[in-house]
């Protein structure tokens, strides 16, 4: 059976995908011809080009092809200058997101949890230090204790755990869902917020650096404060045109980093590069943001910091980042405690169905989902 496909629906698709036209002409030896027309697919075919593409095959049957938005404000920029067209990968972590979101949403209603007072409590005409101050208490969030910490990855766990237990989802994936075919690209967004008085969600691209993490975590958190959604590319040296991730973007490095703190303590006298080691190390954050409070304090003009800041970009970028580890604590981290614990309790007392539970868990065994609910403590 042949299926009348619009061929501008196949070019959209290739191109949406982000894959080479090459790899897709060898895994579809006819898709020149579908696209121009002079062939038509059968519906097999369709639906293996539609996996291959991260498309919907529903979209095959369009007039025309679609126009791809985020479904929350999008706030990346390069250059002050909005991005294109978001990639498969992107949309759909914010809609599996969004639907975690809507389940937590009405488990804690159910359960009687209150909304959260601090969701949408500041505005960006507020004081950076003193709103990072409100975010660092009600975070318990200690300089002091994160100093004593090991590795940044121990002092991003902890952070993660303090957002976790004020209520707040947080979830870190660098993959889809489970596809480990699907990696997500930090040069695309670094992570998104999707505001809410009872579920409030950080989601962190895994696939970005610790540290780097560190201050999207911090960014986000800024997101939930001001009750703002939106997707972000938070990176410390920016200054963006748009007035909420100018301020986020402040408020995060403030949280991490006091500015009173670094011009207390860094040491005019020594090398560039042993302080911005030394205080990396201390503040459990990247060498690009401790670079950047180093600016702000006045201690490199902006011709010095712009130069460091491509060095030390071109330094990080050239070091391997790790992958893998335990199956279920990875797990536990890509859907956030909070939500994997609630969702696992509410299927063992029988409120949700296994089957609605998988498809929010993105696996279908039983016994995978009993050993998750093992290594979260509530099975």
């Amino acid at each position: 059976m042949r299926v009348a496909i619009e061929p501008a629906l196949l070019r959209w698709a290739s191109e949406r995908s982000g894959r080479e036209t090459e790899d897709l002409r060898a895994k579809f030896p006819k898709l020149g011809l579908w696209e121009q027309g002079e062939a038509q697919p059968t519906l097999k075919q369709l639906e293996q080009f539609a996996k291959a593409t991260h498309t919907p095959v529903g979209y095959f049957f369009l007039p025309e092809p679609p126009v791809d938005e985020v479904p929350i404000p999008d706030l990346r920029t390069v250059g002050n200058r909005h991005l294109g067209r978001p990639s498969p990968d992107l949309l759909e972590t914010v809609y599996i997101c969004q639907q975690r979101q809507e389940w937590y949403r009405d488990y804690a209603r159910s359960t009687g949890e209150p909304p959260h007072d601090f969701v949408g409590s500041a505005r960006v005409e507020d004081e950076i230090v003193a709103t990072a101050g409100r975010i660092r208490h009600a975070l318990g969030f200690d300089l002091e204790e994160r100093r004593q910490l090991p590795t940044w990855t121990d002092a991003l766990r902890r952070f993660i755990e303090q957002a976790d237990a004020l209520g707040i989802l947080v979830m870190v994936s660098g993959i889809v869902g489970n596809n480990t075919h699907r990696s997500l690209n930090p040069e695309e967004f670094r992570g998104f917020a999707l505001s809410d008085a009872v579920a409030p969600l950080i989601f962190v691209n895994g696939a970005d650096s610790k540290a780097a993490q560190m201050f999207t975590v911090a960014h986000e958190l800024a997101h939930v404060w001001l009750g703002q959604s939106g997707v972000s590319d938070a990176q410390a040296a920016q200054i963006p045109e748009q007035r909420i991730e100018r301020w986020c973007n402040q408020v995060a490095a403030e949280l991490l980093v006091p500015l009173e703190v670094v011009r207390r303590e860094y040491y005019q006298a020594a090398a560039l590069r042993s302080e911005m080691d030394r205080l990396a190390r201390r503040f459990k954050v990247s060498t690009l943001v401790v670079l950047r409070r180093i600016f702000d304090a006045g201690f490199l003009t902006w011709d010095a910091f712009r130069h460091a800041y491509a060095e030390e970009r071109d330094r990080l970028l050239a070091i391997p980042r790790s992958s893998g580890g335990n199956f279920y604590l990875t797990q536990g981290t890509r859907l956030g405690k909070r939500f994997a614990g609630a969702l696992v309790v509410s299927t063992l007392e029988g409120q949700t169905l296994h089957r609605d539970a998988f498809r929010l868990l993105g696996f279908s065994r039983l016994e995978t989902f009993r050993e998750l609910g093992r290594n979260l403590g509530v099975s």
